[in-house]
């Protein structure tokens, strides 16, 4: 069973990185500029990412292994996503 503080603590980081993710989509839709939606789409793997493992652990009764994966695996691919959009810089209008 999860903890209330912890279930809260993953619930705020999840709006937290929802915000920002809709934050760098409504930056996208106003400049039109491509690195904005690789923000915004990492941002919401993370934030899955974060409460991802409690869920998996509780509902499908998984190992803690399995769900440390899942959730390393949804965090690592929202870095990802973040890291292109750096890289990608803004002048450069690739998808």
């Amino acid at each position: 069973m999860t903890s209330i503080p912890i279930v809260a603590v993953k619930l705020i980081a999840l709006l937290l990185s929802l915000s920002v993710a809709y934050l760098a989509f409504y930056a996208y839709r106003r400049s039109e500029q491509a690195p904005m939606i690789y923000v915004s789409v990492g941002f919401v793997f993370i934030g899955v990412g974060a409460i991802c493992e409690g869920l998996i652990l509780d509902v499908l009764g998984t190992s803690l292994f399995s769900a440390a994966l899942v959730q390393a695996v949804l965090v690592s691919a929202g870095m990802v996503l973040i890291l292109r959009s750096i890289t990608l810089g803004p002048d450069r209008h690739q998808a």
